[in-house]
């Protein structure tokens, strides 16, 4: 498949209570032109989550972030995630996220933990927590010396501040959550939902 940093230049990420409300979302999700969607494995919500949105929204890339485990790797992609996403990684992460069979973006948030990374093959990664790592002016600095890594931001990221990361040559797209305001998930607004996440797949238009 194309590389997940290609399919949009925001990843939406979603913590789902409610299993029930996953097909809606990511149906307002794909319409407003985001269809790489990432649950999160925070809820006990999530494999079901996955499960629905992989079986019944088809124009969906359904992934699973913050996985921490082989086991949740196995977990994930047999509930039918695409790709996977973690905050951080070991080797045994690591050994775990190639045998998926999936693509995966491990987590970074320092040079050394990128080359370790490059060393191994891989160069596509999350940089995480964004803002609190250093944000654009810490990958723009990344880019000369590690021109072959490629980056998903996440963390802290809002609308203002997206096409700042997006403009930057090491930067595929951007996660966020900016686009599913609480007051919208709660009263399953999904016109709003798609509304939110229309404007931000035009963000790559716009830098």
């Amino acid at each position: 498949m194309t590389s997940v940093l290609d399919l949009a230049p925001v990843i939406p990420v979603v913590v789902i209570e409610d299993a029930a409300d996953a097909v809606p979302l990511a149906r307002a999700l794909v319409a407003g032109g985001l269809p790489a969607i990432e649950v999160t494995l925070r809820t006990p919500a999530a494999p079901a989550a996955i499960r629905a949105i992989a079986a019944e929204v088809p124009d969906a890339v359904v992934g699973a972030g913050t996985v921490l485990t082989a086991g949740a790797v196995t977990d994930s992609v047999t509930a039918g995630a695409r790709f996977l996403v973690s905050p951080g990684w070991t080797d045994t992460l690591l050994n775990a996220l190639r045998d998926s069979g999936v693509p995966f973006l491990p987590g970074v948030s320092t040079v050394s933990e990128v080359v370790a990374l490059l060393e191994r093959g891989v160069t596509e990664m999350k940089f995480f927590p964004a803002e609190a790592a250093g944000g654009t002016a810490y990958l723009a600095s990344l880019a000369g010396p590690l021109p072959q890594a490629r980056f998903c931001p996440t963390g802290g990221i809002t609308a203002a501040k997206a096409p700042a990361y997006l403009a930057l040559r090491n930067v595929g797209c951007v996660g966020g959550t900016w686009m599913l305001p609480q007051d919208a998930l709660a009263a399953k607004d999904w016109g709003r939902v798609e509304s939110l996440a229309r404007e931000a797949s035009a963000l790559r238009t716009a830098v």
